[in-house]
């Protein structure tokens, strides 16, 4: 709205009221513009006459007021506006695969069938049948008997496998309740068919030299678990199988021939054989505290077999020297004492830890049977030259049967032979300790040794180096490697049980697993040498 204002000076009418009393009268006009929300504009003329007031002349300045009502909503039209929606597209494909199948299959005539049906001896008469036989016997004989005397693929085993040129850790298998009871590892064993590892778990306490001390085992009640790693649904942190066991399981051996078999042995002196394809008890045989039975704890069970062919029993060796060969009575659930031997202080020279026994000798032993019912015999025949510690571990050559290997808390292994005491060769393996040792199912020259600071080294015979041809750490500070297992079926497998009560399940590289043409002829040598 504008408002303006203006005045108008004019002279009095002689008869009016301002000439009487002599005073000046004052017109003022106001021109006011007023304009409407619609946007029209109107002039009002406004005329007021005061009496009475004297006015100056006086020039006055105009002021402009801006409407606020038209900015404000030529603002709002103009922050006004529309737009679309953003379009989403996306592109999808098909394919369409047509496949025919078709089969067919030839069939003899009708009357030959049932020439051959009721004859099949007469077939041979036929003469399209003779001739041909007649036609090829002659190339084939010759090719076989050419072939029966090529030794081109002597020593040739056919690997399916991708060569791989790493070592890589496939699981960690590992027990709840054993990690909360600070339970180690004590034994593994891989099942026959190669798919099942089977796992001890106990508590031994190691001494300051590193070894684990004998006696220093806990009587806490432990547990045998199994996991099948060739299920799909493989749970890394449970069992597919548990078993309560009241006592450490010092040792642990799987059946040969039967995947559900386990034979294990107790820190209590009892040996077991549990069959886990029985959920509700799964203890098949048990040796229990008879006078048969061990005295001591069991430090090692395994699998033997028997003179019988397809039989096999069980032999237990125990910290007092005995050594018991026991046949299982599946029908009466238990074992039956079948032969025993003990290892006395009067036959081991020079005190050594490591004996060459024989199983057929007949010398009885110089220690007291206690109403046994099969009588003690020595089997000892010499002893070996000793080390420079206890010997914790020993395993012979499955390629050659007087080569074996010992390793103990001297962290060295030694190469031995049965023909002679000193050892052949010897390894430094570790500064420390080295709890367990074996040789490779597949490679002639090649064996494992698990040590205390954790690391399982392997060493290759074919090498002219003494030292590891491969180092597998798995990174855990301060837990010992206490056993490994070797997987005879899948032979890439390698499992490494530690005290922290985890599994390690390893897959070997190539050069490790697969046989090197001289191996055989190495071997040989490497046996028929004389040590220093």
């Amino acid at each position: 709205m504008h408002l303006l204002g203006m005045w108008k000076e004019e002279k009095p009418k002689p008869q009016s009221w301002a000439a009487k009393n002599r005073v000046r009268a004052i017109v003022i006009y106001h021109k006011v513009a007023v304009t409407s929300p619609c946007g029209r504009r109107r002039v009002i003329h406004r005329r007021r006459r005061r009496k009475g007031v004297l006015l100056a002349d006086e020039a006055l300045v105009s002021v402009s007021m801006q409407s606020s009502w038209r900015k404000s909503q030529q603002t709002a039209r103009e922050s006004r506006g529309c737009q679309t929606t953003a379009i989403h597209s996306a592109e999808a494909g098909v394919q369409t695969r047509s496949s025919v199948f078709s089969s067919t299959q030839t069939e003899l005539q009708d009357h030959v069938t049932a020439q051959f049906l009721q004859d099949p001896q007469n077939t041979l008469h036929l003469s399209s049948l003779k001739d041909f036989l007649h036609h090829v016997e002659v190339p084939i004989i010759r090719e076989l008997v050419r072939n029966s005397k090529s030794h081109a693929f002597d020593g040739f085993q056919v690997n399916w496998e991708e060569h791989n040129q790493m070592v890589l850790c496939l699981h960690q298998l590992q027990h709840p309740r054993a990690l909360e009871r600070d339970l180690h590892v004590t034994s593994l064993s891989w099942s026959c068919t190669g798919a099942v590892i089977v796992c001890a778990y106990g508590r031994q306490y190691v001494c300051v030299t590193g070894r684990m001390a004998e006696g220093d085992w806990s009587n806490d009640k432990s547990y045998v678990c199994t996991w099948n790693l060739d299920h799909g649904g493989l749970n890394t942190n449970q069992a597919d199988l548990v078993i309560d066991v009241p006592t450490a399981v010092t040792s642990l051996s799987c059946h040969p021939k039967h995947p559900a078999l386990i034979a294990g042995s107790l820190h209590s002196g009892e040996v077991v054989i549990w069959d886990t394809s029985q959920s509700t008890d799964p203890i098949l045989a048990q040796t229990g505290m008879s006078a048969d039975s061990h005295r001591e704890p069991v430090c090692q069970v395994t699998w033997v077999p028997l003179q019988n062919k397809g039989e096999f029993g069980v032999l237990s060796a125990c910290s007092g020297g005995r050594i018991l060969l026991w046949t299982v009575n599946s029908d009466q659930g238990k074992f039956v004492l079948k032969a025993a031997f003990a290892l006395v202080q009067q036959q081991v020279l020079s005190s050594s830890a490591s004996f060459k026994g024989q199983g057929t000798s007949t010398t009885p032993a110089a220690v007291s049977s206690e109403n046994q019912s099969v009588p003690l015999k020595a089997p000892a025949v010499f002893s070996f030259r000793p080390g420079s510690g206890p010997v914790n571990s020993i395993h012979c050559s499955p390629f050659h049967r007087n080569l074996f290997l010992s390793a103990g808390t001297d962290g060295l292994a030694h190469l031995h032979s049965l023909l002679q005491t000193n050892p052949l060769r010897s390894f430094r393996v570790s500064d420390t300790c080295v709890f367990k040792v074996q040789w490779s199912p597949t490679r002639l020259l090649l064996f494992a040794a698990a040590t205390e600071q954790g690391e399982v080294q392997i060493f290759d015979l074919s090498r002219r180096s003494l030292r590891p041809a491969a180092t597998i750490d798995p990174g855990g500070v301060g837990h010992a490697a206490t056993c490994l297992a070797f997987n005879c079926q899948n032979h890439q497998l390698l499992a490494v049980g530690k005290t922290d009560g985890t599994v390690d399940i390893w897959k070997l590289s190539s050069d490790l697993t697969e046989q090197i043409p001289t191996e055989g002829q190495l071997l040989e040598q490497i046996a028929n040498q004389v040590a220093d």
